[in-house]
């Protein structure tokens, strides 16, 4: 009897390791989804934003958040059943001078559906800046098809509208006019961001310092056949 229980006694420890070992991983933390809201001159709108998907584009959005960069511009491009698009001009429609353009996260498995928020490019698909554009329909056409070229590469996706869509909408709906220098599709009136927030942070103050004239802006969207839209 002494014997079996020393035997049992001895194996106690390696049995408690082995069903340790068995035990099933802790799953990683989940990625934080920040909020940011926009409030316009049309009303307010909250985004949701998905770092552990586009974390470049995500990261680059907010600095322009916390700089306040995006108070006092306006979406300059309203085009019905297809996109709004703004964060770079301001009211006189001038070009804001931006930070260094980030690389494209297009692949990144997101979709062009309504409601969601992409970046806004030229005709290089690593030229995004400050400006976006949100989706008023399922643009299915603008999603990562492959790396041939700019037309292939798409737009990166990188939140989504959970809160306002009804003031995209109501954006898209604004009778458009050429305005500077924009040949068409400039809302009238204009729609001002008058300021952006992540939720629960303290606003962010307007720069102190006058906008300057950017390099040519990033124009995002074309349509398939490769002309603007």
């Amino acid at each position: 009897m002494t014997r079996l229980l020393l035997a049992a006694l001895l194996l106690l420890p390696s049995s408690l390791l082995l069903a340790q070992a068995n035990k099933p991983a802790a799953a990683p933390p989940a990625v934080a989804h920040p909020q940011v809201v926009l409030h316009t001159s049309q009303g307010d709108i909250t985004l949701e934003l998905y770092p552990d998907k586009s974390p470049k584009s995500v990261a680059n959005f907010l600095q322009y958040v916390h700089d306040g960069f995006y108070s006092g511009t306006v979406f300059h491009r309203a085009i019905p059943g297809y996109l709004v698009q703004g964060g770079l001009y301001t009211r006189d429609l001038q070009a804001k001078r931006t930070h260094s353009a980030i690389p494209s996260e297009a692949d990144n498995g997101l979709s062009n559906v309504r409601g969601t928020v992409a970046v806004a490019r030229g005709a290089d698909p690593n030229s995004g800046t400050a400006q976006f554009f949100f989706n008023l329909v399922d643009n299915r056409r603008l999603d990562f098809v492959g790396n041939q070229s700019g037309l292939t590469w798409g737009y990166a996706v990188f939140g989504k509208v959970i809160k306002g869509m009804e003031v995209v909408d109501k954006m898209a709906a604004l009778p458009t006019r050429g305005l500077g220098p924009f040949a068409g599709d400039v809302p009238n009136p204009l729609v001002v961001i008058d300021s952006a927030n992540v939720v629960g942070e303290e606003p962010a103050a307007a720069p102190a310092t006058p906008p300057k004239p950017a390099t040519p802006a990033a124009e995002p969207a074309k349509k398939p056949n490769g002309k603007k839209s």
